[in-house]
């Protein structure tokens, strides 16, 4: 996914992250200067939802406009590069037992 909150600002003339904070904050949503900056300039790790929610109220627009899919960056799982690890090609996983001998549930 691509973080597409700058040119959605923008598009609606919100040209520096502070109006944007300050607007956000007129909705209840108070942000930090650094959490604001991520959002800002880079692509956040995560945001809630609620704060998703305030964020396009706020400019007027739908979730579609800030978060922008990018599916050929997707790898799917039979692609994978990674080499089995040692513990992987170790042979059998070992099974706990329980102590008074009865076998545990299946994983």
């Amino acid at each position: 996914m691509k973080w597409n909150l700058r040119l959605a600002a923008a598009n609606r003339g919100i040209w520096k992250a502070s109006e944007l904070q300050r607007m956000l904050a007129e909705h209840g949503l108070t942000i930090s200067a650094g959490k604001m900056s991520g959002l800002w300039s880079g692509e956040p790790a995560s945001i809630k939802l609620d704060d998703l929610n305030i964020i396009c109220a706020v400019l007027g627009c739908g979730v579609d406009e800030l978060l922008i899919p990018e599916p050929d960056k997707v790898k799917r799982a039979d692609e994978s590069t990674e080499q089995p690890t040692a513990a992987s090609s170790a042979g059998p996983s070992v099974m706990p037992k329980r102590k008074d001998g009865r076998s545990l549930p299946p994983m």
